[in-house]
């Protein structure tokens, strides 16, 4: 028997995915509060942390050279080790007075690892695990990926910020927060030395004589799937509203009352929204991978759709009342956060059943690099156009950029039995 069946998925799939989620979301929401905290402007904050999206968006064009060279397994351990070395140098450049220009040059680092890390890591996923439990651990997946915001928009903003209250020092606060988070991260990168099973079909691919043919056949391959404008078009759009609220809940919670924000500290966003917020995550998550297995992805994906998009209409209160009581505030954050839960798992269900068939690790890769893209370009004017609306008017705005989504969810084509036990 392959021993990928013999030991059993519970004992990589949390914590690969928990490893995967700590350095996307190092990038992309640690990144927000830190520079926040730091006196970095909304409009500079949401312009440079989104290009770091650019390696998520651009990955497909080396996702060939994955399964040209070396081994799903090699590639996922061998780049932990680099992501965890990273994750700590951020804490060195941050006392520095150039700290801006330095950490985001680390940053990129982080970024260009992880996003060839997730190509390797999903197409170990697919080698690793039948189909059928592809659809069962799709949510145990989504849900530990997500549980690495609980570390990061949890337990480090809450680190970060009980530092920054006995101190006083942001800079002192936010270096030891990331020395701690890479010391993690390399304890389970080892760990996955040792516990990653090794898959009977996960080998080297078979050099061909002409690799330059092969490579680019791949891309074609995936622009010859049926209704790919449709496809693209979906991948793009379906999360266009979110891109844009998504840079800026952290700044909203943390700004002032007298700037449209709810005045929350570090440490408390880090219990309302890493923490609360993400519990719901969390749940919406299980629920998501349960029902698509129970339902399939045809069936769930329009409840789905509505339950990831109409709880933004949560921000819009929030910022019109601008209410003040915590357990409040953490319950609505749980609530929307649970929908997202929900519609982001069939999100992730849908690019697995575009990926199916040959060089399903590059056509995934393909899939993702093109939600970066429509999450990128989004979040680079966001900081921006929130300074000139105001946040009352600026989460209107997002919650109208919603209605592209459930234009493409009528327009898209779902196999009726995909993802059903």
């Amino acid at each position: 028997m392959d021993r990928a069946q013999q030991r059993s998925p519970w004992g990589w799939v949390p914590t690969l995915y928990f490893n995967q989620g700590i350095p996307y979301f190092a990038v992309m929401a640690l990144t927000t509060a830190m520079y926040k905290d730091l006196g970095i402007s909304n409009a500079d904050m949401a312009y440079y942390t989104a290009w770091l999206y650019l390696p998520w968006v651009i990955k497909p064009l080396w996702s060939p050279l994955i399964e040209m060279f070396g081994t799903k397994r090699a590639w996922t351990t061998i780049l932990q080790m680099v992501l965890g070395v990273s994750l700590a140098s951020v804490a060195f450049t941050l006392p520095l007075s150039n700290f801006f220009q330095l950490s985001l040059g680390v940053m990129w680092l982080m970024a260009f690892s992880s996003a060839t890390h997730d190509i390797a890591a999903d197409g170990y996923y697919m080698l690793a695990l039948r189909q059928k439990q592809q659809a069962e651990f799709v949510g145990v997946r989504s849900t530990f990926y997500r549980a690495a915001t609980v570390a990061c928009q949890g337990g480090v903003l809450f680190l970060a910020g009980n530092v920054i209250k006995h101190t006083g020092n942001p800079q002192m606060a936010w270096s030891v927060a990331f020395a701690v988070l890479g010391a993690v991260f390399l304890a389970l990168a080892l760990y996955h030395l040792f516990a990653l099973p090794k898959p009977a079909d996960d080998a080297r691919a078979v050099r061909s004589s002409a690799p330059m043919k092969e490579f680019f056949a791949t891309f074609a391959a995936f622009f010859r799937k049926d209704g790919i404008i449709v496809i693209l078009l979906f991948l793009l759009l379906f999360r266009l509203g979110e891109s844009q609220l998504l840079k800026m809940v952290v700044p909203f919670l943390k700004d002032p009352l007298a700037n449209g924000g709810l005045g929350l500290s570090t440490e408390a966003v880090g219990i309302a929204y890493g923490t609360v917020g993400i519990i719901g995550l969390i749940l919406g998550g299980l629920a998501g991978g349960w029902l698509i297995a129970r339902f399939g992805l045809k069936r769930c994906l329009w409840p789905f759709a509505i339950a990831i998009h109409i709880p933004d209409l949560i921000f819009v209160y929030l910022s019109q009342a601008q209410p003040q009581n915590f357990a409040w505030i953490s319950a609505c954050l749980a609530v929307e956060q649970f929908g997202y839960g929900l519609g982001f798992t069939s999100f992730m269900m849908y690019m697995i059943m575009v990926s199916q068939g040959e060089h399903k690790t590059a056509h995934y890769s393909i899939c993702t690099g093109f939600m970066a893209l429509g999450m990128m370009i989004p979040q680079m004017a966001s900081g921006k156009l929130q300074e000139l609306l105001g946040y009352q008017h600026f989460f209107i705005f997002a919650c109208m950029a919603t209605i592209p989504a459930f234009i493409m969810t009528a327009l898209i084509k779902i196999d009726p039995d995909f993802g059903r036990e």
